[in-house]
């Protein structure tokens, strides 16, 4: 089971690392660790086991927050009731966007970063993205809102970007007014 202290934080230098791209057939360690990020995800959505074991609430991880610099990611998006429309992409690009952008009003957060972040993320609404599957398949996903917001987010990691670097540290909130706040 991973716990929150597996998960990189934002000081380790690791998370600076652009993610090298995946072969396949995927490895059977690669395999483990999806299974163990999205466990995390699952877990961290449920308040008992959440408490029980001390995790922070997650939508998305990516390999290099737990130290495999290897393009790929987990997104898990909580319908209700212990059930989950899980994602995972490897080797993701994003190969269309919208023009429109968002935030997310109560700031975005990041399973890396443990301190309370003041400002706004620009993200396109609408994004649609090409990856592979666990089996080496071509698929695509397209995603809108908070859906598309992660997915842009899990992508930065992949690149060793942390969203605390989109914001302006002299104008936070800059351009607030030309996005739209989700």
């Amino acid at each position: 089971m991973l716990k929150t202290t597996d998960i990189l934080d934002e000081s380790d230098k690791r998370l600076r690392t652009v993610s090298s791209e995946v072969k396949f057939p995927l490895t059977e360690k690669d395999k483990k660790t999806i299974e163990l990020m999205l466990k995390y995800l699952h877990d961290s959505q449920n308040e008992e086991i959440a408490e029980k074991y001390d995790l922070r609430p997650g939508m998305g991880l990516a390999a290099i927050q737990v130290g495999v610099a290897k393009r790929y990611f987990v997104v898990t998006d909580d319908l209700g009731d212990g059930k989950f429309d899980d994602y995972i992409l490897i080797n993701p690009k994003i190969i269309s966007n919208s023009v429109e952008k968002i935030y997310v009003e109560s700031g975005e957060g990041c399973l890396s970063v443990n301190r309370p972040v003041e400002g706004i993320i620009p993200r396109y609404a609408r994004v649609s993205l090409e990856a592979y599957d666990m089996e080496g398949n071509k698929i695509h996903v397209r995603a809108r809102e908070e859906l598309a917001i992660a997915m842009q987010h899990e992508l930065d990691h992949l690149n060793g970007v942390l969203f605390i670097d989109h914001i302006d540290p002299k104008n936070p909130y800059k351009e607030k007014d030309k996005m739209r706040a989700i």
